[in-house]
């Protein structure tokens, strides 16, 4: 796997980035190559163009769409890490796939469960399921999406949590923040937000303040802890 160091453009915080290694149908791991030096964009209003890239397998030739390669930085920045352009010049024929019904990610760090298994996300209903696979994994029992979304926008329950799934391509803000806790403690429960365009400076500064959880979302469907409530729910489990 290439590892590449970058920085992030809001709080320059260093990183070392690995590349997502996806299975090719010709069974050959495959990888977007990343452009070394190049600087990372911060993702500030999402579009489905933007957030596939062309790849070309090493071994058969063949070209699919894959998520393009993100990184959510402990800031609250969602980072779209450069990637060179595929080649045109080849005889290899181009797919035209969508992209992957299921990319099954490296396990990055040790941990007591096994590895998540995730859903790779193209519409709002991916991304509430996704969140739901999510709060499986962490420990959460009778996960159960609501047949209707009421006013007070819960997508997801289970045995002492109200999760919130924002899939809008805008940054959450600190009203969703507030909604979700004023929810939570009116049902004497714990609350969880998870967002696929990260959050505002207010909506996390708040939810720190409110120990909730927020987590970022990412194309290849693995929700990234992006504050400290968050990272004792992964570390410790409901």
């Amino acid at each position: 796997m290439e590892s590449v160091p970058v920085r992030c453009p809001v709080c320059h915080r260093d990183h070392a980035y690995i590349t997502p290694v996806y299975p090719c149908p010709c069974g050959s791991p495959t990888a977007p190559p990343l452009m070394r030096g190049a600087p990372p964009t911060v993702i500030t209003h999402r579009t489905w163009n933007d957030d596939w890239v062309g790849v070309r397998c090493h071994s058969c030739g063949r070209r699919d769409q894959w998520p393009h390669p993100e990184l959510c930085c402990p800031c609250g920045a969602v980072l779209r890490i450069p990637v060179r352009p595929v080649a045109t010049r080849g005889t290899a024929p181009p797919s035209t796939a969508a992209g992957p019904s299921h990319i099954p990610l490296p396990r990055t760090a040790a941990h007591p469960r096994p590895s998540f298994r995730p859903l790779v996300i193209r519409t709002a209903r991916d991304a509430v399921n996704t969140a739901a696979l999510y709060l499986r994994w962490l420990g959460f029992s009778d996960v159960v999406q609501p047949e209707t979304r009421t006013d007070s926008r819960i997508d997801l329950r289970a045995a002492g949590l109200i999760a919130q799934v924002d899939a809008t391509t805008r940054p959450t803000a600190l009203r969703d923040v507030e909604c979700l806790w004023l929810n939570a403690l009116n049902t004497s429960v714990s609350g969880a937000l998870f967002s696929l365009a990260g959050y505002t400076d207010e909506a996390r500064s708040r939810a720190d303040g409110l120990a909730i959880p927020l987590f970022v979302l990412d194309l290849t469907g693995t929700p990234q802890p992006v504050n400290g409530p968050a990272d004792e729910l992964v570390s410790v489990g409901p």
